[in-house]
């Protein structure tokens, strides 16, 4: 199994879909990883050899691509300066509400959690 940037790939998907299980990385960027590293798109994750899995390693580390870690990291903190700044979208995130303008009214469960108890009958 081929483990890159600290994610295991799936053994049977071609290699250009199963990059994309990295966090950052998406069908453009996954392209471009296989360009450069001269990695045919359609061949299976099991199939690679471990100089191609060395050279996919080595486009990621040099290429410019943030992923994993350091990318949650960056994510994380552009969200805390936001909160600290107290502009209008980090008082949404911090209050856990829709950041995007989305209406709140009717919707919005995913990012307010099950509704509350309501007035029941005696």
């Amino acid at each position: 199994m081929a483990r890159i940037a600290g994610v295991d790939l799936p053994r049977k998907k071609q290699v250009g879909i199963a990059l994309r299980y990295i966090y950052g990385i998406g069908p453009t960027n996954a392209a471009q990883v296989l360009q450069r590293a001269g990695v045919d798109f359609k061949t299976k994750t099991d199939e690679l050899t471990e100089g191609e899995i060395a050279r996919i390693r080595e486009v990621l580390d040099t290429g410019g691509f943030k992923v994993e870690g350091d990318l949650r990291r960056e994510v994380t903190q552009n969200i805390k300066t936001l909160m600290d700044m107290g502009c209008y979208r980090g008082l949404r995130h911090r209050k856990k509400l829709p950041v995007r303008g989305q209406r709140t009214h009717t919707n919005a469960r995913t990012r307010k959690g099950r509704r509350g108890a309501t007035i029941r009958k005696k």
